[in-house]
């Protein structure tokens, strides 16, 4: 039997591509992590309870709230990444998220202050409160596990604004259910730790927001 003829190999040749989990990963799932992560839900709510709280002055508060809890943020973090610190802006690895939290809270307590010293309303200084809060649970928390602070922020920003709006507002936890999926699919989290993420968002924010509103 003669042998099919095999085609040379050039050594020099560059090895195949393979398909890059950008190209390859759920694009819905993609679409729902990045168009309601933590930054989007944070300039939502502090806007929305700025008007609340005070009309169109209680807006410019909560712009003010926005640039340092929710901007100034983000922006550190494309910084980091932008240094090869972590790999992209939702910092995937826990141990980067150690590092990543304390200059958000960092940033949210010069925020606060600045509130606080320049008379906001005070449903706003109970918002950030509230936001700070949460971030020292899930610093606490990250230090042994990765919980999901997609979730944590989605449904602390919901329960916060029905306790501001009123309860029908609650009738958006379903996007929190669609941010969660996003996040498995994506396997940034596991299914627990969205869950945990939505029960300790509301379960801290919303003592606090109540108690200093």
């Amino acid at each position: 039997m003669t042998p099919l003829p095999v085609s040379p190999v050039d050594p020099a040749a560059p090895p195949a591509a393979t398909p890059s989990p950008a190209a390859t990963e759920p694009r819905f799932a993609r679409r729902v992590t990045d168009g309601l992560e933590p930054k989007n839900w944070i300039i939502a709510v502090t806007l929305l309870i700025g008007w609340q709280a005070g009309r169109w002055s209680g807006v410019g508060w909560g712009l003010t709230a926005a640039l340092f809890s929710g901007v100034i943020p983000i922006l550190l973090i494309k910084a980091g990444e932008r240094r090869g610190h972590w790999g992209d802006r939702h910092v995937r690895r826990r141990q980067d998220r150690l590092v990543v939290i304390p200059l958000i809270m960092a940033s949210v307590t010069v925020g606060m202050t600045l509130l606080l010293v320049g008379g906001a309303p005070a449903a706003l200084v109970a918002l950030v409160a509230a936001m700070l809060a949460s971030l020292v649970v899930i610093l606490a928390v990250t230090t042994v596990w990765k919980v999901s602070v997609h979730t944590a922020v989605s449904s602390g920003a919901i329960m916060m604004l029905a306790c501001s709006y009123g309860p029908w507002l609650l009738a958006l936890y379903p996007l929190v259910a669609l941010v969660g999926w996003s996040r498995v699919v994506l396997r940034d989290h596991t299914l627990a730790q969205v869950l945990v993420g939505t029960v300790l968002g509301a379960a801290v924010a919303t003592p606090v927001f109540l108690a200093l509103r």
